[in-house]
């Protein structure tokens, strides 16, 4: 399985958060493989989300300057944007799925990246949104990437 993987937020921000080892960890091996293998994918949505929480929500709170330069280094990643294309997408799945709106956005984006894998902690892991199935990281944290996704594949 080479195709792009979709990462939502919170792997992103658990990759920062010292409060939370053993996710901090898995994040970060994820969050490795990913960059490593130039599959990560992402939206505009998670980048603000991601700037958000590392500079007001997180303790301690990471200097805007480090995540501003965090932000800048993930736009590698070919972040989408959300046009109306995506929106109409996300209403469909919110009626669909009954998912939040910001969920729905999520998947939207990660269906338009053509990513069949979307890593997240807040949606049922292995749920299948047509071609884009969840999987939670922290689900399998002593597995790595690699062996989580053969798996996946098989």
């Amino acid at each position: 399985m080479t195709e792009p993987l979709f990462v939502d937020t919170n792997i992103l921000v658990y990759r920062y958060d010292i409060r939370e080892p053993e996710k901090q960890a898995c994040a970060d091996a994820w969050f490795r493989f990913v960059w490593r293998s130039r599959r990560g994918r992402l939206s505009f949505q998670v980048l603000q989300e991601l700037y958000s929480t590392l500079t007001r929500k997180l303790r301690p709170a990471m200097p805007v300057t480090d995540a501003r330069q965090i932000v800048r280094s993930l736009t590698s990643w070919h972040p989408v944007s959300i046009d109306l294309a995506i929106l109409e997408r996300a209403w469909l799945l919110q009626d669909r799925h009954s998912v939040s709106w910001w969920d729905a956005l999520i998947v939207a984006a990660a269906q338009t990246c053509e990513c069949k894998v979307l890593l997240t902690e807040d949606l049922q892991h292995g749920h299948e949104f047509g071609t884009t199935r969840v999987l939670n990281p922290f689900a399998s944290p002593n597995r790595t990437p690699e062996e989580v996704l053969e798996a996946l594949a098989s």
